[in-house]
């Protein structure tokens, strides 16, 4: 009744009653709802980045792990090659004095002397067995095999051998390795280049390097 009287009121005074803005409501929601596909790109692009983001550091954990185990391997297979460098000066000194025997004398010696000789040659082949099966393995090369700068040092050149130049014509300390390593490289006489004599592949061989 009150709000009858009111417009009555308004009609007797000239006033005509003014409509409510119901429409601006309706608008002003209608401008602070968001794009649905706006958000849903949005996110998409999102998801890619922290996927490319989580791909990124299980590839970098990947390769730390990978890092450190051959870190790990290397440690337990390199890790004693000082220690062998110097034991292959002792089995070089077993090899040298088993040679400072010649057979005859050797025939002649007395037992003592041969059982010497002999245990002298079974600490030998016994650390020769411990080097095989830590991973060191001897290189010798034999007279006439080619000469391979990798794992022979050349200390001498030899002329009159007959052989081509360039090639093993006499070892004087067997080299080693140790997996993929080389340990000490063997030393080794090679055959010097003669006018009219075959050559091998390298003719000439750098004995001061």
């Amino acid at each position: 009744m009150s709000d009858q009287n009111n417009e009555n009121e308004a009609a007797a005074m000239g006033m005509a009653p003014q409509p409510e803005p119901a429409n601006e409501v309706d608008e002003s929601a209608a401008e602070a709802e968001p794009d649905p596909f706006a958000v849903l790109t949005a996110l998409q692009a999102e998801n890619a980045e922290l996927k490319d983001k989580v791909l990124r550091a299980v590839a970098e954990a990947e390769n730390v792990r990978r890092r450190a185990q051959r870190e790990k391997d290397d440690a337990a297979r390199y890790g004693a090659a000082s220690f062998a460098r110097d034991m292959v000066q002792v089995s070089d000194n077993l090899r040298r004095a088993i040679a400072a025997l010649k057979p005859e004398e050797r025939e002649a010696a007395p037992a003592t002397v041969k059982a010497l000789i002999e245990g002298v040659e079974m600490t030998e082949r016994q650390l020769l067995a411990t080097f095989e099966r830590h991973g060191i393995k001897e290189i010798t090369p034999a007279p006439g095999d080619r000469f391979d700068a990798n794992l022979h040092e050349a200390m001498f050149e030899v002329p009159g051998s007959g052989q081509p130049a360039g090639t093993v014509v006499h070892v004087v300390e067997a080299g080693y390795s140790i997996g993929d390593r080389l340990l000490r490289a063997a030393r080794v006489g090679v055959a010097k280049a003669e006018e009219g004599a075959p050559s091998g592949n390298g003719a000439h061989v750098d004995t001061k390097a």
